[in-house]
């Protein structure tokens, strides 16, 4: 006698876009809508504050990066914008801490769960498409998202978005494409209609 299959897995995604395009906003629609979430960004947020990041960034860069016991991002930005192997040092000492969460947080999900999408804002450019079973990019075009970026105050895209493929680029990529091009409820509307696409990318189906 065949055994009984066990609770399918849920579709695992992968889900990015350019600076300003609407990430955030898509990965909280697709919350409401039943999925389960993740930002990588707030992962690398918890992981500054945790004191054995902390002692690192303090012995690689000086006591100026964590006064107080907490650490200045703003500092941490000022270095590794500035120098590349900086950068290359905090990413190749964060990542692996990334992804060890991530997949912690997805060993953990429920079993009835359907679909299981993580923020990762560079997940191209990182070589992350094989860790998912599908992924989703967030377009909104430049101009949108230029105006975005000067209503929130992150400067100019394209200054920010130097390390980043365009925003065509990444749509190129991804498995689906969502268009955030009217408003928020426009954006849920879309990803509701895109979502049985989703579920029915997990692996093996």
């Amino acid at each position: 006698m065949t055994a009984p299959a066990g609770p399918a897995k849920p579709a695992f995604i992968g889900l990015s876009g350019a600076m300003a395009s609407g990430k955030s906003e898509a990965l909280a629609a697709l919350g409401r809508l039943g999925a389960k979430t993740l930002s990588t960004d707030e992962v690398t947020h918890e992981l500054l504050d945790d004191p054995d990041t902390l002692g690192r960034l303090v012995e690689r860069w000086g006591g100026d990066v964590g006064p107080g016991g907490r650490v200045d991002r703003a500092k941490v930005g000022e270095i590794v914008f500035a120098d590349p192997d900086e950068l290359r040092w905090l990413e190749s000492t964060l990542h692996p801490l990334v992804g060890e969460r991530v997949a912690a947080w997805r060993g953990e999900l429920d079993a009835g769960t359907e679909l299981a999408v993580v923020e990762v804002p560079l997940l191209f450019e990182a070589g992350m498409e094989p860790f998912f079973d599908a992924t989703l990019v967030v377009v909104a075009g430049d101009e949108r998202r230029a105006r975005w970026a000067g209503e929130r105050g992150t400067g100019a895209v394209e200054g920010r978005s130097a390390r980043q493929l365009t925003e065509q680029e990444k749509a190129e990529r991804a498995t689906f494409v969502v268009a955030n091009d009217g408003d928020l409820d426009d954006l849920e509307r879309s990803l509701r209609e895109l979502w049985p696409q989703l579920v029915a990318a997990r692996e093996g189906e």
